[in-house]
Parts: C-alpha cells; sequence; structure tokens
C-alpha cells in the first residue's frame, strides 16, 4: 500500500493562483505581470491580477491567476519569485 503511486495534486491544464507580495512602489504589479510574461512566454492580462494594498499604503498583495498547462511552469515561476529576493517580499 504504501508503494501506490499518489495522484497529482494538481490536474493540469489548470488556472492556478499565486499571491506575490511587495512594496508598493516602482510599478510592483507591472514588475509582476513582466516576471510572468518571462515564466509563461506570454502577457498577462492585468484583469487577471488583483491588487489589495496593505492599510497603511506601503506594501501590496497581488493574487495572480494564469492557465497553466504543466507543473513544469509553476514550478518555473515559483523559481523566478524566489530568485526576486529584493522586489519580492512573499510569495505562495
Amino acid at each position: 500500500m504504501a508503494d501506490e503511486p499518489r495522484p497529482p495534486l494538481i490536474e493540469y491544464p489548470a488556472v492556478y493562483t499565486f499571491k506575490v507580495m511587495g512594496r508598493q512602489e516602482d510599478d510592483f504589479p507591472g514588475f509582476v505581470r513582466g516576471l510572468f510574461h518571462r515564466a509563461l512566454g506570454q502577457e498577462i492580462p492585468p484583469d487577471s491580477i488583483h491588487e489589495q494594498p496593505s492599510r497603511e499604503g506601503r506594501y501590496v498583495s497581488l493574487n495572480v491567476s494564469v492557465y497553466l498547462v504543466s507543473e513544469e511552469q509553476r514550478v518555473k515561476i515559483y523559481g523566478l519569485l524566489h530568485q526576486e529576493k529584493k522586489r519580492v517580499l512573499y510569495y505562495l
């Protein structure tokens, strides 16, 4: 029983939502949109990003919903987010 394959957690293709947080400066949403463009090779429509500023307006949380066709795309996006230690403060 322990050797039985586990079903995939995400079945592709799928719409997947990433949460990305950073400082509310230097067009952070545009920066994140460009990062997703690099990872997926296509523009991310503005309506696929929902912005939620912090109470005092210093930070912004973005929910970015994108259509993924493979686990490799999801891993690539997380890899790019991880590399951006100065601009991206937190991501899920």
